[in-house]
């Protein structure tokens, strides 16, 4: 290598250092560096945030970022997602949508060791009902893009690791 090019990426080096020593990459320094990034954008208001950008093992991939205000979740009517979360509160329930993340789609792949057919539909239907999951017309099942991040974001804050 010339000393032209050597003096170059000894240049970007430079730059690439100056930066993380004086903090312009935040998750260089800062664990926290959503918190710190949002602290920024919403001033003095409290919010929540929740992000993610996930490839599922079928190789699909979503991204999802909402933030809402803390003071509009704390009035708002909480009765309005119990049938959402209560959906997601049984078991076989959760191991439905976690085998249609894992890429099984059809009533067979999902039925192994969960349960009679009529139970098995029964809560099929329960998650459709509540949008958690779609169903095509062929009997093929998945979950929406849009509740991809935050299914797995309500995983998550449940402590499941």
């Amino acid at each position: 290598m010339d000393d032209e090019r050597w003096r170059l990426l000894e240049k970007r080096l430079d730059v690439l250092e100056a930066r993380v020593a004086d903090g312009a990459d935040p998750r260089a320094r800062d664990e926290f560096w959503a918190l710190t990034e949002l602290r920024r954008r919403v001033e003095d208001r409290s919010a929540v945030l929740c992000a993610g950008s996930v490839t599922l093992p079928a190789g699909e991939h979503y991204e999802w970022q909402e933030t809402v205000d803390a003071a509009a979740l704390l009035d708002a009517d909480v009765t309005e997602v119990v049938g959402a979360l209560s959906a997601l509160a049984h078991p076989v329930r959760l191991q439905l949508l976690r085998r249609v993340l894992a890429g099984r789609h059809t009533v067979a792949e999902l039925a192994e060791g969960l349960g009679t057919s009529g139970q098995l539909y029964h809560h099929l239907r329960q998650l459709v009902a509540e949008d958690w999951l779609t169903a095509s017309g062929r009997g093929l099942y998945a979950v929406p893009p849009a509740r991809v991040v935050p299914l797995l974001t309500l995983l998550a804050a449940a402590g499941l690791r």
